[in-house]
Parts: structure tokens; C-alpha cells; sequence
């Protein structure tokens, strides 16, 4: 399985989990998750335990909307993007940006590439400057 794939599931996952307790396991039930298990695991389970997180840094970047407006799927391809930018040092930001727009592109709403470029673009660009200070 490819990386994107898996995040792709792990987008799934996420999802499933704004509607139902649901388990990894349960999203990978007809996948094989080959090379990429212990990845799929990771970011799905560091998704969740840094969600309020991950929604305060998203939510103090959307000017002009509340988090709790964003469309589902918006929402949790911006948790994913973020959390590989703040918590993912195996995967280079642009890498983090890049995969999370096409999944905007596929799964996410009219808008969603460009505001979830721009969203996860300050949010590097926060994080970099922070660090540098």
C-alpha cells in the first residue's frame, strides 16, 4: 500500500469516528495494509489524542468562519494535514501540504483546496518562525 492510500483511510477513519465509535481495525477490515500498518496506527491514533489541539491551531486560522461550520471532511483532512506538519517528522512539510490538498481535491468541498492550502501554509509558516525564535 501506498502512503497516500493510507491516508486516504485514515481520512476515512476519521470521518466514520465524527458519527460512530469506530476502530481502525474496522475502517482496514477488506485492506491490507502492507508496509504502511504502522503508520495507518499512528496517525489515526495521535489524531485522536491531540484532536482539541489540533482544533484550537485550525480554528484560530479560519478567520471569518468557526471551526465548527467547516464541512466534515474539510475538517478532518485539515486535522490529518496538521497533525503530519506539527507531530510527523518522517514526513517534509511540503509532502504534508501536498498529499492534504489533493485529498481536498478528491473528497473535500467546492473551496476546500485553497482554503486547506492556505490554513495548513500558515501553519507551517507559524510553527517555522516559532522555532527559529
Amino acid at each position: 500500500m501506498h502512503r497516500t492510500r493510507a491516508r486516504e483511510l485514515v481520512l476515512f477513519a476519521l470521518y466514520r469516528s465524527e458519527f460512530l465509535p469506530v476502530s481502525l481495525d474496522e475502517v482496514l477490515d477488506e485492506e491490507d495494509s502492507g508496509d504502511q500498518g504502522e503508520y495507518l496506527t499512528q496517525v489515526f491514533d495521535g489524531v485522536n489524542a491531540h484532536r482539541a489541539e489540533l482544533d484550537a491551531i485550525i480554528g484560530s486560522r479560519t478567520v471569518g468562519w468557526r471551526f465548527d461550520r467547516l464541512a466534515l471532511l474539510d475538517r478532518n483532512i485539515l486535522r490529518l494535514g496538521v497533525y503530519e506538519l506539527l507531530y510527523r517528522d518522517d514526513v517534509p512539510a511540503e509532502v504534508a501540504m501536498d498529499e492534504a490538498v489533493e485529498l481536498a481535491k478528491r473528497y473535500g468541498t467546492e473551496q476546500a483546496q485553497s482554503f486547506i492550502n492556505g490554513i495548513l501554509d500558515r501553519v507551517w509558516r507559524d510553527e517555522r518562525d516559532r522555532a527559529t525564535a
